[in-house]
């Protein structure tokens, strides 16, 4: 069984929401998901993995900046905030906290929808701590 968990937080690093797919799948299809559910903000900060025109036109639309670097194989690289950038490490903090958490970072559930709760109830705790 491989997912793969797609997360937005606020900024100071608390989840708001997720989406879990496929672990095969791009990351597109969790971008996606999560698009119309986007809280209002001024920035997103993202990794390269969430590097699509498509995406950073919808953003932008919805009166949201975008910082997230250019893939390796972009013919035309795009500017981005290098400072701003650096504030990712909030998710990957939260990811961490969530794996404090030895039934998340185990996997002891095998079905999707089963795990997705756990980590829904580890998340609501996050929130508040």
């Amino acid at each position: 069984m491989n997912t793969k968990l797609h997360a937005v937080t606020d900024a100071k690093g608390r989840p708001i929401r997720f989406f879990m797919s496929a672990g095969q799948v791009s990351d597109y299809t969790g971008a996606a998901a999560l698009l119309s559910s986007l809280p209002k903000a001024d920035w997103l900060l993202g990794d390269r993995g969430y590097d699509a025109d498509w995406l950073r036109k919808a953003l932008k639309d919805k009166g949201i900046k975008v910082c997230i670097p250019g893939r390796k194989s972009r013919k035309k690289a795009v500017k981005y905030d290098r400072r701003r950038y650096k504030r990712r490490n909030r998710i990957e903090i939260m990811f961490g906290r969530l794996k404090d958490w030895r039934r998340v970072a185990t996997r002891y559930d095998r079905c999707p929808e089963t795990f997705l709760s756990a980590i829904a109830l580890a998340a609501t705790i996050l929130f508040w701590l």
